[in-house]
């Protein structure tokens, strides 16, 4: 009798979500999460960030049970439980898979350098339950590892192991490795509510009690059964399997980022078109399945274009070979973009031939920001256009201006003289050897300001328009 109780609340809830996913897509805010408090001058600022950036692309080589780095710069907020918790702000990472966040008691050992936590430490409901061992959800946090093994760290008696009977004992902890910290932490299930007031039952996320260097928890987004989006694709597969985002720019200045940027879940130009809304066009290039990191979204990079000059990209750029190497990651949870140096060094190099015979080289602001080349310059700096070329279909995105050259005050802080100057937003990522076993390149989202980017899992492809990001929140918000 319970079965069938079980089974008919199930059938009523999903029908529910059907009702809702079918009706209309699911419109959520993105808050930056630059804070103009935290950091005392653009120097700073930009210094921190490529630091960041760096040690995200890099550690992801590494050998660890899943190689994922912290740091994003775009948050998503929810509740948790019944009654619901206090509004959490997590940093949304398609580069992770799964959703952790701080919990009370909560310790953040050598946090002292880093931003603030964004919200405060959870206290778990009296409607949440620890998730068994015998749990799918605990075999995926916890990678290959067998069932029998999870029953064992969760001090399973061993007669109930060889009974295959570990479902009274909770998942053990996971560990997760960072770019420059870690965490430990318990999973959980329950009800997650979105802004708009629709809820997810028995949603799963990870609850850390101690972390190294990470005060902020992450709602991971990219591929893997515990990420936002399979979660949500249990019960709604057009919301799940169908998402996009259109990041506002920015540009460092905290007076431009007050405006949310759209998340869009289920996001169908098709059914756009049945309504008599904009239509736009995608560029759109495949998927590449990385089998050491499945939960990226990878890419293949044909070249980029510096004015009419097309460079081409390394043959380990356009594919992803058997050991995990290759392809650019989509990435919105790293700031700038990562190039190997072959392609990197290429780039700047005719970047600079076309620049840097007009300007005079900021040797001390590239010291300082961690970024180059630098340039002063009077008035306005000439600078070439940049399109990057992926794979399949002739698929170009031409960069806009201000997504790979940020200008700004040097001197501004009072100290020294006021000059323009104006630094080209790409980074050098390691030579292609020191890449092997991991993703070639990243596209940081800084280059993926102005335009809305579709992840269509179901058909494995990522699509680009160009778009003004704040009037689309206005558009699908009325």
């Amino acid at each position: 009798m319970a079965t069938c109780v079980c089974l008919l609340y199930l059938f009523l809830f999903s029908a529910c979500w059907l009702t809702v996913s079918m009706s209309e897509t699911l419109l959520l805010p993105l808050t930056h999460a630059f804070s103009k408090t935290h950091f005392t001058t653009p120097h700073h600022l930009l210094k921190t960030t490529s630091a960041r950036s760096a040690a995200r692309f890099r550690h992801r080589h590494k050998q660890v049970p899943l190689p994922l780095s912290s740091g994003s710069d775009y948050t998503l907020s929810f509740t948790l439980g019944s009654p619901p918790s206090p509004t959490i702000s997590l940093y949304l990472d398609t580069g992770s898979d799964v959703v952790w966040l701080p919990c009370s008691p909560f310790e953040c050992i050598l946090c002292e350098s880093k931003a603030p936590p964004l919200s405060p430490p959870l206290n778990l409901s009296a409607s949440a339950t620890a998730v068994p061992c015998k749990s799918s959800a605990c075999s995926a946090a916890h990678s290959s590892l067998p069932s029998s093994d999870l029953c064992a760290m969760a001090r399973c008696p061993l007669d109930a192991i060889e009974t295959s009977d570990c479902n009274s004992f909770p998942c053990p902890p996971f560990y997760y490795a960072y770019g420059d910290g870690s965490l430990i932490a318990r999973l959980y299930k329950d009800s997650l509510t979105l802004p708009n007031s629709l809820s997810l039952q028995n949603f799963t996320f990870g609850c850390a009690h101690t972390t190294l260097a990470e005060p902020v928890g992450v709602a991971g987004f990219g591929f893997g059964r515990l990420s936002l989006p399979a979660q949500l694709s249990s019960v709604s597969p057009q919301l799940g399997n169908r998402f996009s985002y259109c990041l506002v720019s920015h540009s460092f200045d905290s007076d431009k980022v007050r405006r949310p940027s759209p998340l869009i879940l289920g996001r169908n130009e098709e059914k756009e078109k049945q309504f008599g809304n904009e239509v736009v066009e995608f560029v759109y290039t495949d998927m590449l399945h990385n089998p050491k990191h499945p939960y990226f979204y990878s890419v293949g990079l044909e070249g980029i274009s510096v004015g009419k000059r097309n460079i081409p990209a390394p043959e380990n750029l356009k594919k992803v070979d058997r050991r995990g190497s290759g392809g650019m990651v989509v990435d919105s949870g790293t700031t700038f973009t990562m190039l190997p140096s072959n392609l990197y060094d290429s780039v700047v190099n005719e970047f600079d031939h076309r620049v840097g015979r007009f300007n005079e080289r900021a040797s001390a602001v590239e010291e300082t920001t961690g970024l180059g080349p630098c340039y002063y310059y009077d008035k306005v700096a000439k600078v070439p256009v940049i399109s990057l070329h992926f794979v399949g279909n002739g698929s170009r995105v031409v960069l806009p201006r201000r997504n790979y050259f940020y200008e700004f005050l040097d001197g501004g802080d009072g100290i020294g003289k006021k000059r323009n100057v104006g630094c080209l937003m790409l980074m050098n990522g390691g030579d292609e050897e020191e890449l092997s076993g991991g993703p070639g390149a990243t596209l940081g989202n800084y280059q993926q300001q102005g335009f809305e980017l579709v992840y269509d899992l179901e058909k494995r492809k990522i699509g680009f328009a160009r778009r003004k990001c704040s009037s689309l929140w206005d558009s699908f918000k009325n």
